[in-house]
């Protein structure tokens, strides 16, 4: 699986920590910032598809 590098501001990964762990939804930061991607690349296939841009062989 590639690896990439972001930066994020403090206050928004102290949130992230806040949902990740033994009494989190999430195992650690990596998984976490998978299913944002996933759930937010889903709003965005959405968003297109009503809008009339969805492209069918994506």
């Amino acid at each position: 699986m590639p690896k990439i590098s972001v930066e994020v501001p403090e206050e928004l990964l102290a949130d992230l920590d806040d949902h990740v762990g033994e009494d989190g939804k999430f195992v650690n930061r990596s998984e976490a910032i998978r299913a944002s991607i996933r759930k937010t690349l889903d709003i965005l296939d959405e968003i297109d598809q009503r809008q009339g841009r969805f492209d069918d062989e994506h």
